[in-house]
């Protein structure tokens, strides 16, 4: 799995998007939790099919950090089943990647940057 990987979980009230977003960020378990409204969500529930309207949490951090992440979530979370899954960044920009290690990881074994690229002489 790539070092740096974003999360996704869905939560029914604005408040608790909120609280579990700063808490994840607080903790140093996300770097950063962008919360949009306007999701719906169709699923199927102890047998039923199901539909409600949700706020989608975009959850970024570090591969290492998913077990503290996930475990905080649920201990945080509403839901008796939340969800959270979980894909690899596979690219980005780096200063914003590097942002993403040192706002999760505080500056400890962040990857040392690229070296400068050099024209030939």
């Amino acid at each position: 799995m790539s070092e740096r990987v974003v999360a996704f979980s869905t939560v029914g009230k604005a408040g608790d998007a909120e609280r579990i977003a700063r808490a994840l960020v607080e903790q140093r378990l996300a770097a950063c939790v962008n919360v949009l409204p306007g999701v719906v969500s169709v699923y199927r529930w102890k047998g039923e099919v199901c539909r409600d309207e949700e706020l989608l949490l975009v959850i970024k951090t570090r591969a290492e950090r998913l077990p503290a992440l996930r475990e905080a979530l649920v201990a945080l979370h509403p839901y008796e089943l939340p969800e959270l899954v979980a894909l690899p960044i596979e690219s980005g920009y780096p200063p914003y990647l590097a942002w993403l290690d040192e706002s999760v990881l505080g500056g400890a074994a962040a990857p040392p940057p690229d070296p400068p690229l050099r024209s030939p002489e």
